[in-house]
């Protein structure tokens, strides 16, 4: 069993070979809880949730740290246009992103550290990087000396006599304006802390690397997050880290964004679909299928289409859950172990599209087994199914979707007896012998995406396929 994994550090698949056999640590750039999240904010963790999940069930001891920036600049203006604290406006949202990562049945990190905790090691941090020459104070700022450190830049492949440093760091006490601030000098009004440079608060780069350093050491195994991150952020991260002596992450994984017209999901674009809106609309594992079964790699581009072919396709799953339950008249067990082909699927670069489509084979299989009246064979394929969407986080057997659908059951509920009032005209009519208005029944329901099968218990529906 090898899991190779896209490493975009070195832009191309690696063999993953853990630091410490047995293990696999992982840093993920949580949330900055400026505003409540968006589809696209969950992604992020959605996907390396499934990566861990997928380590684990190969074996490995996970440690997973997720931050939270709950101190910036975009924090301290909504603070002052809403007339609030600072710290309110982080908790709050902080509470949101949490929800909206549990109604999607992501696992909790092992450790999810908060920046405004952590201003010790930031501290200790700095003064390494001043000692050394990295870093240096004007102004009661300190800033990173970008020249300083021969790698930079090599993450994102950029020349540094091209780059052009995002406008917010200001250039005032630089002795080059690419270089970028650690720790930013107080401001009237603003939150702040005592440093042997005067008070201030954190920088956006520094807190990440300081806490990947306390809770990892200084080496572990994967750093991953969006790709708007690569750079600046994990470019001074590892800047900040490996200047300070750190070896830091050996390997960079990123996930793509999820668009809207092309564009990335984003507050500032007005173009973002929150996750707390979604829920109410749409069935936390349906959006769980169809946030987290494309690639990690590729973007998403949201649609009401979109997410209705994903519910079309998770329903046609779980409508064959029901018909084998049925036919073992009890709960089938998952599978102690998953296909071979599912297995290769997702230790080649978490391959999630391929390995789900061995799971909507084998739902197949397990229909034609159906068919076949094969109840041993159909009990199998359940089996398997279970084990494989297990992994993915989307069993809706397991525990916790057990009280998430009340929405979806509702709805379900209403059209059911909807559909059971057509179907019993429809048994009324061939109790009568009147076959046609019988088959005109049966195809105008057809025709609007249901499959109607006649059972020994009597007519079944569910929906069919696309």
């Amino acid at each position: 069993m090898t899991i190779r994994l896209y490493d975009t550090s070195a832009r191309q698949i690696r063999d993953f070979t853990p630091l410490v056999p047995g293990c696999v640590s992982i840093y993920l750039c949580g949330a900055t809880v400026q505003a409540a999240p968006h589809i696209g904010h969950v992604r992020s963790y959605l996907n390396f949730d499934i990566a861990r999940r997928w380590f684990t069930y190969r074996g490995l001891d996970v440690t997973f740290i997720r931050n939270v920036t709950d101190i910036d600049d975009k924090i301290i203006t909504k603070a002052e246009d809403q007339g609030r604290p600072w710290w309110s406006i982080g908790y709050e949202n902080e509470r949101a992103f949490n929800d909206g990562y549990d109604a999607l049945g992501c696992l909790p990190p092992t450790y999810e550290p908060r920046a405004t905790g952590h201003v010790p090691e930031m501290i200790e941090m700095m003064r390494g990087l001043i000692e050394r020459g990295h870093a240096y104070e004007a102004d009661g700022s300190v800033y990173f000396d970008v020249r300083s450190f021969p790698g930079y830049l090599e993450l994102s492949n950029q020349s540094i006599d091209d780059l052009r440093q995002p406008a917010e760091e200001g250039i005032t006490g630089k002795r080059d304006p690419r270089d970028f601030a650690m720790w930013k000098a107080s401001k009237p009004g603003e939150p702040d802390w005592e440093t042997p440079w005067g008070r201030g608060r954190p920088g956006w780069h520094l807190e990440c690397s300081a806490m990947a350093h306390k809770y990892l050491g200084s080496a572990f195994d994967i750093h991953g997050g969006g790709l708007d991150l690569i750079f600046p952020h994990h470019e001074n991260e590892i800047a900040q880290a490996k200047a300070f002596g750190d070896e830091f992450a050996r390997y960079w994984l990123h996930n793509a964004w999820v668009t809207m017209s092309g564009e990335k999901m984003s507050k500032s674009l007005g173009n973002s679909v929150l996750v707390s809106e979604m829920v109410k609309a749409w069935r936390p594992i349906v959006l769980r299928y169809y946030l987290g079964t494309p690639h990690y790699r590729s973007m998403i581009e949201y649609s009401e289409e979109a997410l209705r072919e994903a519910e079309s396709a998770f329903a046609r799953i779980e409508g064959f859950y029901q018909r084998v339950i049925e036919k073992a008249g009890k709960t089938v067990d998952p599978a102690a172990e998953v296909p071979p082909a599912f297995a290769e699927a997702m230790d080649d670069d978490l391959g999630v599209p391929q390995a789900l489509a061995i799971v909507h084979t084998t739902v197949r299989q397990g229909n034609s087994a159906l068919a076949a009246d094969d109840k041993d064979a159909a009990i199998a394929r359940l089996s398997e199914v279970r084990a494989m969407l297990g992994v993915l986080g989307l069993d809706p057997l397991d525990p916790h979707w057990a009280g998430e659908s009340d929405r979806g059951e509702d709805l379900h509920g209403a059209v059911d007896t909807l559909v059971r009032l057509v179907l019993e005209q429809r048994e009324s009519a061939r109790a009568r012998k009147d076959w046609a208005t019988a088959d005109a029944i049966r195809d105008q329901l057809q025709q609007s995406g249901l499959v109607i099968e006649d059972s020994p218990t009597g007519p079944r529906w569910s929906l069919g396929p696309r």
